[in-house]
């Protein structure tokens, strides 16, 4: 391919005061809830990697059996060479399985961990030396540029592992549209979702049998304790995960073990036994459900692959 790659890392965080803010907004609502985007630091990021090579967790096992049928075609439809946009810098199979099909020029990798994120793009910059790696630490849900370093260059977006789904369905058609606006006209946006599908099987993917998914919920609280100065203590709080059969989502909350008072930073915040925390979403989708938030959020769905359960889809979105 020519020359080594460049490397640089980008930083369009804001400061701790704005997380410091949104976590006591969160803990001062009724009812309490910590956004998702904090379960990944460098430990709940290796813990997540962990969950998905559980046996319940199906939800890796099928994409990456996607691929096989999927990324030939992307790839004769978008072509080798251009720009891979990696919204949320996850498992490390599944975009090793891109940069071998696609050949990329360039690779950004975006996520909200510093430290994870760092860690797994220079790890690629040395195993794919002639391939130009653009880390961005950054919250994907917020409006942002990407860097100026890839202006012009054909881009394609990969949102794998349903991550979409810890969306709030409201919030999608602006997140996409935001999307659409990073990749540019013509910019095609490949995206896992997960279906609507039998209750015990979803359940169990939350509640895996080795306790991970209990551990992932957990550690959220061990991290706002080193980035606020909290002083949560995670053994006072038990994992619960449950399918809500009317929103369409496995929900997954802490739970108070006694009647208990935290600190952030001289706040005080009182939780009574049995209340609750909530900590993620995780929306399922219909096939014709997604299809209206894509269209909604200004892309037309131009390909898609589903297993033989229909438990799993990957879109290939384009933008006009």
């Amino acid at each position: 391919m020519g020359s080594a790659g460049e490397y640089r890392f980008f930083d369009l965080t804001h400061s701790s005061a704005d997380m410091h803010e949104e976590v006591i907004a969160g803990l001062t609502h009724a009812p309490k809830f910590i956004a998702p985007k904090y379960f990944y630091d460098e430990r709940g990021s290796a813990l997540f990697e962990a969950i998905t090579r559980q046996p319940e967790y199906y939800l890796t096992r099928i994409e990456m059996g996607l691929f096989e049928d999927c990324l030939p075609e992307v790839r004769n439809l978008v072509g080798e060479g251009g720009c891979l946009v990696e919204y949320g810098s996850g498992s490390s199979r599944k975009i090793r399985r891109l940069l071998e099909m696609l050949r990329p020029i360039a690779h950004l990798p975006l996520d909200i961990s510093r430290r994870h994120l760092e860690r797994t793009a220079k790890k690629l910059h040395e195993d794919y030396p002639q391939l130009c790696v653009y880390p961005v630490c950054v919250d994907i849900t917020e409006a942002f540029e990407l860097p100026d370093v890839v202006a012009g260059q054909r881009k394609l977006g990969f949102f794998p592992g349903s991550s979409i789904g810890n969306m709030e369905p409201e919030h999608i058609p602006s997140f996409l549209r935001q999307a659409a606006k990073a990749l540019g006209a013509g910019g095609r946006f490949l995206i896992g979702v997960d279906r609507k599908k039998n209750v015990e099987v979803l359940e169990a993917a939350y509640n895996d049998s080795a306790g991970l998914t209990a551990e992932f919920n957990l550690n959220i609280l061990s991290h706002l304790n080193a980035r606020l100065s909290a002083d949560f203590d995670p053994g006072a709080f038990r994992h619960l995960a449950a399918y809500n059969r009317c929103a369409g989502s496995v929900q997954m909350h802490l739970e108070s073990l006694a009647d208990q008072s935290l600190h952030i930073d001289g706040h005080e915040i009182q939780l009574h036994r049995g209340e609750a925390i909530h900590t993620e979403n995780s929306y399922k989708y219909d096939y014709a459900e997604f299809v209206a938030l894509a269209e909604r959020g200004g892309f037309r769905v131009e390909s898609s692959w589903s297993d033989d359960d229909a438990y799993f889809t990957i879109f290939l979105l384009r933008a006009p």
